[in-house]
């Protein structure tokens, strides 16, 4: 596999009042940003704090600007079709401001219809008013008049060759890539109902190519595949902490009607598309991945494992320093060469 950089992506889930969320994400974040992440991706979501702890990205990410230096933080994605694209081009810019020109800005249509209803949407419409809300996101970013003859303030700094386009189908591969954005990939993505086995690979691939085929002339692709990725210091300790996680979220789903192809760890693990194990264990799960060997990034997250706290730091540190140089994408990061030669 080829060099790519890596990223550190949450939802902001740890198990605990949302101020508290917010301080272990931010800690998080750090801690990646000391082990050479290239960037942190946070998800949206409204309403349910079992799903997500962050309705507003903006006000978060320039708090966790103020306490990195490097590291390129992202929306993974605001939900553009809830939200008005003013004042989302107006937020971006600030937020890019305070962080020295380090945001990355991924956008998406949103998947939760229930939500819709409280900002006055109809989720039928989500497609049309998602490319309507981008092309004025675009508008406002390159200074184009707004209506009234209004200009974006303060101007953005090429916030709009930093847009990234989250889809689950090959039409949105195609609009991604017609557009010359990024490319953001699912950790996880629903099964048709007639190959309930398919591999994450069979369903993004076809998006991949489409993605590729639809680039303009001389754009280079950036692809970023998120993926569930634990990893501890034993494979017991990896196991015991991912059964617990994932059979929460798995009574969850079966609970609105999803069907998992068996009861034991290992169905649960391959319906969710984890990579869970020791090092060794996790790059090889991660090798036989053959979206990765187009993506140009991959962030990782512990979601549906979701282990306390300091499991996940110590998930962040194994993979930077033992994943991630295994298989080739970085090397080993400084951090962990100091502590080798101290030893």
């Amino acid at each position: 596999m080829s060099r790519k950089r890596i990223g550190f992506f949450t939802r902001l889930l740890d198990d605990v009042p949302a101020p508290e969320r917010y301080r272990l994400a931010t800690a998080q974040i750090r801690h990646a940003e000391a082990l050479g992440y290239h960037a942190a991706w946070v998800a949206q979501h409204h309403f349910n704090g079992a799903e997500g702890g962050l309705p507003s990205p903006f006000p978060f990410l320039s708090y966790v600007a103020a306490q990195t230096s490097r590291i390129r933080l992202g929306t993974g994605v605001v939900t553009l079709t809830m939200e008005d694209p003013v004042r989302v081009a107006e937020d971006a810019v600030v937020t890019d401001a305070l962080s020295g020109g380090r945001l990355e800005i991924g956008v998406g249509s949103g998947g939760t219809p229930s939500s819709f209803t409280a900002f006055g949407r109809d989720f039928a419409d989500r497609r049309g008013v998602y490319d309507a809300h981008l092309a004025t996101l675009r508008k406002a970013w390159v200074g184009d008049a707004l209506p009234g003859d209004n200009r974006l303030y303060p101007a953005a700094a090429g916030l709009d060759q930093r847009v990234w386009q989250a889809t689950f189908s090959v039409g949105g591969g195609i609009k991604a890539g017609q557009d010359g954005d990024g490319l953001l990939l699912s950790r996880t993505q629903p099964r048709p109902k007639d190959t309930p086995l398919a591999s994450l690979a069979d369903l993004q691939l076809p998006i991949v190519e489409s993605y590729h085929a639809n680039l303009p002339s001389g754009v280079a692709p950036r692809i970023l595949a998120s993926r569930s990725v634990f990893v501890a210091d034993t494979r017991a300790e990896a196991r015991a902490l991912a059964e617990d996680g994932l059979r929460k979220v798995a009574q969850h789903f079966q609970s609105i009607g999803h069907v998992f192809p068996g009861d034991t760890l290992d169905d649960l693990i391959f319906a969710m598309d984890c990579h869970v194990g020791t090092p060794e264990e996790v790059a090889e799960s991660l090798a036989a991945d053959r979206v990765l060997d187009h993506a140009t990034e991959i962030a990782v997250q512990v979601h549906s494992v979701d282990p306390p706290h300091d499991f996940i730091l110590r998930s962040i540190e194994l993979f930077a320093t033992q994943v991630a140089p295994a298989l080739g994408w970085i090397e080993t990061p400084y951090p962990a060469r100091l502590r080798a030669t101290a030893v």
